[in-house]
């Protein structure tokens, strides 16, 4: 009698994921998705008891019952299962919660851990199973459990001081700190005046010149500065009739070594510089690279985890990389031994690897069929800098001359001075060029052939007056920076703050640059006055570190989470007397007479009589008044009389002209400009529960008629019915199934589109 087989039931986060595994495994596993966490506190209380040691009371969310069902019924029929769950803390975490919310204790049930979604990680990973670590399971409950007793104790707070809705986080307030500090540095500073001169110089003989910069005195390390323009006149006297001379010219080779692979931080700064990127938008683009996407007719994870602090590099992985560059760019471009990259983040987990592709092989160019446009430009930046990192360093030829302003009174010596940069090898160079916040800015002009005691000729000196600047604003970029620096946050919390602070409505974009906006610094200015300690840089990077040390089994999570609460309780209970944030004015209620005071709503400021709650008049601040309604050309489903565009709290509605008399109301839908094929209405664009964009007749439900793809204004050339955008600036008509490129719109068309 055959051997029956082992069925296996394998549990991951998201389908992608459990796509391109079950591609991998084979059938003898049963692959299924947790679809993120299946359990967490709840929404509508604290969920930790404070008195029974912060203990956690967690539930499953409706939403998520239909799968923990879904998980029960295959673990039933499955002989031993699996967690496979992502390579961090917080997927750790998950594994334990499928155990619990799944009732998977009993069976037999193991953990396996992998960086890259390949075939042979992964069987490897199969083949040494492991138990659930429960001291990172523990470091992650006490960051959920200090993130909620946070957002449950200092939230309501707000609420009661400032307006309902607004939110406060752990991390999420530091650094909205941070931005909000940053713009009262900028606000306060005071631009102090300051001036440079320069020198244009030429050799005694011919026309090569050279333009040098004043220093200071010579001979000592004394530096000048000329505050006023009478300063600089003064000295431009001295310095006209000067005899200027080479004092020195120093050659040397410098070498440019290469930037490491990407960590998550990194990674989002120069997705940030290079591709305009949000970080929550290369994260998303990173998941789908690393969960696995369709190559060639089969599903392959492309890059490494890409949740990371660390620059380490598996040594098979330098290996290849060492290899691939030798053949593709020559021996030359391979430096005598791999690269080894020491960590720079605080708490860096060395025991994970930086991003990278999970084969070197596979260029950019080979999967130009396989991914979008977005997909490729992140993939592409990660491949360059990965080989990059194992390149020839670049070299230069820097040349800095001294040149000696001597006056001819006798008078103290001044040091111009001129260095230049020419690349000589460019190395990793010719395949990733670093970049800055501010670009690039190597030097590459050669200066012309000098010896010392060389005398020049001054040709002209050029003075210019500046001004000190105050610091940037932050971008996500350098904010990203800057709490890596600080050991603020960790990987997988980077994108969220920075997505919360804007949904929130205490930062916006200005450009590029983060701005607070008026709500948050008010926010700020409560938390930092009443928690001064639980919002600070230094105590919450010492949290971060602590929470480190119970992931290692140093500290236990319950002492560190009292530690940490007993100070937020005692600021509580003083922050609770706190008045409400209100400013007061000169105006008078029309109502009952007291003061009216500004104070703030879920549109902004306005204007409310002190008296309330026994007096509830109110009304917009000078300046702020409702937008007139326009006028359109939609009828009221509810009476027949036209409909006007109103703004509420979710953006422009319809709404019926004779309100408040009638109070019909419809969506405002965006028109494409096409009839809908089956009805004649007007199709429209709209969004799925999940987000994703479709379109649809206006006169649902009477007219079912939906598309995934755009429909274009463009008749269909073969029978004249509605077309759509196909991949590859391609069209295909709905009704006689036509494909091709979308035949060009006359001008009456363009115009009327």
């Amino acid at each position: 009698m055959a051997k029956k087989k082992l069925r296996n039931l394998v549990i991951v986060e998201s389908p992608a994921k459990a796509r391109t595994l079950a591609g991998l495994l084979g059938p003898e596993y049963d692959v299924h998705a947790s679809v993120g966490h299946v359990r967490d506190l709840p929404k509508t209380k604290l969920g930790v008891d404070i008195d029974d040691g912060f203990a956690p009371r967690y539930v499953v969310p409706r939403e998520k019952q239909k799968v923990v069902r879904q998980l029960k019924a295959a673990a039933e029929d499955a002989d031993r299962v699996y967690l496979a769950t992502d390579p961090d803390r917080e997927g750790e975490a998950i594994a334990w919660h499928v155990v619990a919310a799944a009732g998977l204790e009993r069976m037999p049930h193991q953990r396996v851990v992998f960086h890259e979604v390949t075939k042979n990680a992964v069987l490897d990973a199969f083949e040494h199973p492991r138990e659930i670590n429960e001291r990172l399971v523990d470091a992650q409950q006490a960051r959920r459990i200090l993130d909620r007793l946070v957002g449950y104790k200092i939230s309501p707070l707000l609420w009661s001081k400032v307006r309902r809705g607004l939110s406060a986080g752990r991390v999420q307030s530091v650094a909205l700190r941070m931005v909000v500090e940053r713009e009262k540095e900028i606000t306060a500073f005071v631009p102090q005046e300051y001036w440079t001169i320069d020198a244009k110089l030429a050799k005694a003989s011919g026309d090569a010149t050279l333009t040098a910069r004043l220093t200071g005195l010579a001979g000592t390390r004394k530096k000048l500065e000329l505050g006023s323009a009478a300063e600089s006149e003064h000295l431009l006297a001295l310095l006209r009739p000067a005899r200027f001379v080479v004092a020195s010219v120093r050659k040397k080779e410098q070498h440019q070594r290469p930037q490491p692979p990407f960590t998550t931080s990194s990674l989002q700064q120069e997705a940030s510089r290079r591709l305009g990127f949000t970080a929550k938008r290369t994260m998303a683009l990173a998941q789908q690279l690393y969960e696995g996407l369709s190559v060639d007719g089969s599903q392959v994870g492309l890059i490494t985890y890409m949740r990371t602090d660390s620059t380490n590099i598996a040594s098979s992985a330098l290996e290849d990389t060492r290899a691939f560059i030798a053949g593709k760019y020559g021996s030359s471009l391979v430096p005598p031994a791999p690269r080894v990259f020491r960590k720079k983040a605080k708490g860096a987990q060395e025991a994970h690897e930086a991003i990278r592709p999970t084969s070197v092989h596979r260029e950019p160019a080979s999967l130009k069929a396989a991914l979008n446009r977005d997909q490729m430009r992140l993939y592409a930046l990660i491949w360059q800098r990965m080989v990059a990192s194992q390149m020839a360093d670049a070299i230069y030829d820097q040349t800095t001359v001294d040149v000696e302003a001597q006056p001819k009174d006798g008078h103290d010596r001044y040091l111009f001075r001129v260095t230049r940069s020419v690349l000589r090898f460019p190395g990793y160079r010719q395949l990733y060029q670093d970049t800055t916040e501010e670009g690039e800015g190597v030097e590459e002009k050669r200066l012309p052939p000098l010896v010392d005691g060389e005398e020049l000729r001054l040709l002209e000196l050029l003075p210019e007056q500046h001004f000190t600047e105050p610091p940037p604003r932050f971008t996500e970029a350098t904010l990203v920076k800057a709490m890596e620096e600080n050991g603020i946050g960790r990987p997988s919390t980077y994108a969220p703050i920075l997505s919360t602070l804007q949904d929130r409505g205490y930062v916006e974009k200005d450009g590029r640059a983060l701005k607070p906006k008026e709500l948050g610094v008010v926010v700020n200015d409560l938390l930092t006055s009443y928690f001064p300690e639980i919002i600070d840089i230094g105590f919450t990077a010492e949290m971060e570190g602590e929470l480190d040390e119970i992931a290692e089994g140093q500290r236990r999570w319950q002492p560190v989470v009292h530690d940490f609460y007993e100070p937020l309780k005692a600021a509580l209970s003083v922050a609770e007397g706190a008045p409400p944030v209100q400013e007061e004015t000169s105006e008078v209620c029309d109502k009952c007479g007291r003061p009216m005071v500004i104070r703030w709503g879920r549109f902004g400021r306005f204007l409310a009589c002190s008296g309330f709650p026994e007096c509830k008049n109110s009304r917009p601040l000078a300046g702020q008044e409702e937008e007139a309604p326009q006028a359109t050309d939609e009828v009221c489903p509810v009476c027949g009389k036209p409909m006007v565009i109103r703004r509420g709290r979710f953006g422009p509605f319809l709404a019926c002209s004779d309100y408040p008399t009638c109070r019909g109301t419809r969506r405002l839908l965006a028109k494409v400009g096409v009839a809908c094929p089956e009805c004649g209405g007007d199709i429209v664009a709209k969004r799925s529960k999940r987000g994703r964009t479709f379109y649809g007749c206006s006169n649902y439900p009477r007219c079912r008629f939906t598309s995934w793809s755009r429909p274009l204004t463009q008749p269909c050339p073969q029978c004249g019915g509605v077309i759509v955008a196909q991949a590859g600036r391609k069209a295909k008509c709905l009704k006689c199934g036509w494909r091709g490129a979308p035949p060009t719109r006359t001008p009456a068309e363009v115009t009327t589109a």
